[in-house]
């Protein structure tokens, strides 16, 4: 199976621990820190400059957010499968890395860049380390599948 192919895949997969962990830690930040997660201000933003922002429902909002909160992970894990066959890095520690890079590549450069979201220095630290840890967990999984994967299809 294709490299690319295989990192999409477990890039899709790593988003569902991603998630959980996203949710589960978000609960637990102080009320005034539980605005909503970067996912959904991404997409909401990305669908107010589109302009159907105000056409979308609940459910609609909920769905367009997670097609693109997955559809992201799928395509970071695909750059991340060609990467990691090259790397010396053990795969989780090697997953953690990029997790960590993903995040900061998004959350520091491309989408403030893009005007999409202010940048994660403007973020209350807990949410932070939030977005930081999710990432973290992404990141191993990722890696952790990549490798699995790598060895069933030798």
């Amino acid at each position: 199976m294709n490299k690319i192919l295989v990192g999409a895949l477990a890039g899709l997969a790593a988003t569902v621990p991603m998630t959980a962990a996203m949710e589960s830690m978000h609960r637990l930040l102080p009320e005034r820190e539980r605005y909503p997660l970067p996912p959904r201000e991404i997409a909401m933003a990305v669908a107010e400059d589109a302009g159907v922002r105000q056409h979308l429902d609940e459910p609609e909002r909920t769905s367009v957010t997670l097609a693109a909160h997955f559809g992201y992970g799928a395509m970071t894990g695909a750059m991340y499968a060609p990467l990691a066959q090259r790397s010396q890095w053990r795969p989780a520690i090697g997953g953690a890395g990029f997790g960590l890079a993903v995040w900061a590549g998004s959350y520091l450069g491309l989408l403030p860049a893009l005007g999409i979201l202010t940048p994660a220095t403007a973020h209350p630290t807990r949410r932070n380390a939030l977005m930081i840890t999710a990432h973290v967990v992404w990141g191993v999984t990722l890696g952790l599948l990549v490798d699995r994967a790598g060895k069933i299809l030798k």
